[in-house]
This record gives C-alpha cells, sequence and structure tokens, in this order.
C-alpha cells in the first residue's frame, strides 16, 4: 500500500505539473496586443520629407484674411514640411512660379492661370475654395452706388462723380479683376486725377482709401478682416465679383530646385477634406459667417471661375 501510494502521488504531481507549464505559456501570445496598441501612433508620424523646405507663392488676401496662418502650421504638423510663405499678388506669384522661384502658387486670377498652364508652367491646377470680392467706400457715398446691382453701373457712376477710387495697380488677381470691369464698362481710368494706384496689397489698399475716403475693390475676407476701417459695403452680388482660387503645381522643369513632391503634398492638402471643412467654417466664430467657401471636387463650370 505504501508504494502503490507514493506512486500514486507522483502521477498526481506530474500531471500538476503538466497542466502548470501549459497554463504558463499562455501569458506569451496575450502580451502581444500591449505592443500592437503603441504601434498606431508611431505609424501615423510622418516620415520626414528628402527635401522639407517648401516655397508658397500666394494672393495677399490669404495672408491679410489669417487663413494661412490657420492652414500652414496644420500642413506642417502633418506632412513634415516647412513651408515659407510669399503673399504677393497673383500675377507676381505666377511670375514666380513661372521663373522656377516658388513649388507651388495658391492664387485667385482664372483667366492669367489658364494662359499659365497652356503655355506649360503648372503641371497640375485644382479648385480649392470661393468668396467674392465687393465694392466699399466711404459712407457719405458721394458717387451715389450704395445699393448698385451692377458693377459696371457703379464704377460708371464713380467716373461720372470725379469720386476718389484707390486701385492696386500691382496685377495681382483683384485688380485683374478691377481692370477687366472698367474695360467692360468702356472706361479708361488710368491718367485720370480721381485714380489712384497704391502698388500694394490689398489691406494697405483698403488702408489707403479709408484714409483719403475713396472707394475701391476688395475681397470680402480682406474687408471684414479689416472691417474696423471706415468703409462700407456698398455694391455686392453681382456674378462678375466671383473670387475663385487654385492650387497650382508648378512644373518641376522651372528648376532643378523644384520641391515636386512637396508641392504635390501641398496640393493634397488644400483638398482634402479636413482641410476643406476648416475653410469653410473660417471666420465664422469672429464675423458670424465664413470667409471662404471650400469647392474641391467640383467643377470650375458649376462655380463659375
Amino acid at each position: 500500500m505504501t508504494i502503490k501510494r507514493l506512486v500514486a502521488l507522483m502521477l498526481v504531481f506530474l500531471v500538476s505539473l503538466a497542466i502548470g507549464c501549459g497554463g504558463a505559456a499562455a501569458p506569451g501570445p496575450a502580451a502581444q496586443p500591449t505592443t500592437a496598441a503603441t504601434s498606431p501612433s508611431a505609424s501615423t508620424a510622418p516620415a520626414k520629407p528628402v527635401n522639407p523646405e517648401l516655397i508658397l507663392a500666394t494672393t495677399t488676401s490669404t495672408q491679410d484674411s489669417g487663413l494661412l496662418d490657420l492652414l500652414i502650421p496644420m500642413f506642417e504638423k502633418q506632412t513634415g514640411y516647412r513651408v515659407k510663405p510669399i503673399a504677393v499678388g497673383s500675377g507676381q506669384a505666377m511670375t514666380m512660379g513661372e521663373r522656377g522661384e516658388a513649388d507651388v502658387l495658391l492664387v485667385h486670377a482664372p483667366d492669367s492661370e489658364k494662359k499659365f498652364m497652356q503655355a506649360g508652367h503648372g503641371t497640375d491646377r485644382r479648385l480649392v475654395m470661393h468668396n467674392d470680392f465687393i465694392v466699399v467706400g466711404p459712407a457719405e457715398d458721394p458717387a451715389k452706388i450704395r445699393g448698385e446691382p451692377s458693377v459696371l453701373a457703379a464704377l460708371e457712376k464713380v467716373a461720372e462723380a470725379n469720386a476718389l477710387f484707390v486701385s492696386r495697380g500691382d496685377n495681382s488677381g483683384t485688380d485683374q479683376l478691377e481692370q477687366k470691369l472698367w474695360k467692360l464698362a468702356d472706361l479708361t481710368p488710368k491718367g485720370q486725377s480721381w485714380y489712384q494706384q497704391t502698388g500694394q496689397g490689398m489691406g494697405a489698399t483698403l488702408s489707403v482709401a479709408a484714409e483719403k475716403s475713396g472707394y475701391t475693390i476688395s475681397d470680402r475676407a480682406t474687408y471684414l478682416a479689416n472691417k474696423n476701417l471706415q468703409l462700407k459695403i456698398l455694391v455686392e452680388g453681382d456674378k462678375s465679383l466671383l473670387n475663385v482660387y487654385h492650387v497650382i503645381v508648378i512644373n518641376p522643369s522651372k528648376s532643378d530646385k523644384i520641391n515636386v513632391q512637396g508641392a504635390k503634398a501641398f496640393a493634397d492638402f488644400m483638398v482634402a477634406k479636413d482641410t476643406q471643412d476648416v475653410i469653410g467654417k473660417f471666420g465664422i466664430d469672429k464675423f458670424n459667417q465664413p470667409l471662404f467657401f471650400p469647392d474641391a471636387g467640383k467643377q470650375d463650370e458649376e462655380v463659375g471661375g
């Protein structure tokens, strides 16, 4: 009996040992999810670009309105690129692109943009957003244009009244639109005593118009960002005053220094859903209205640009 009991005890011990070893192995695979749980944060970190420096030539309205101050940090955080924005008129921005002095453009001069693309200066042009132009002036409104539905009729009244009109005169998108409107109205304001050109951006031109109690044409976003100036919106809503923005990737044949990958990344960013959502909400908290309307995915004909 003693031997049998000893054998039985040994068998129980061996069975317990086998069960214990089998159970000890279980924690090994179970530990793997802990490692996997930490991997998403590492995988979402942006890979460092080979060439992180990106030059963006853009219209002054995107900077004067504050939009770039919001979008550029977002882009840099998501991609690892460092953006150097150069805010000039759209005409000058396209000249920079033609010379290979910028990698990507954000501009609002559709007629010039189409010629730019036809000449092969850009490889990709995408619709980003729109807002509108407005005619602003002093509350006294000496030319009596307040509420005029036709911008051409308003310009005719300004000319007839010899009322001061302040133009940017810098070949910007705004300036190109203004010159087009004068031509459509069959008027030649240059050289007239009542017509002055600043050669400066939109914010500075608004300041001059306010100081001299003159009229000017502005994009709505920059006007609202400078609303403390004593200028009133007098003419708005004419479909001729549509203001459309596109992003353009510069042709790398312009210079071996063109950051093609960075330019494509910025263009993709500008039309991405998250960015478009931010654009559509920009300005609501401060002005109770959006300063820009997102248009990615639309055709130019749908917007009018």
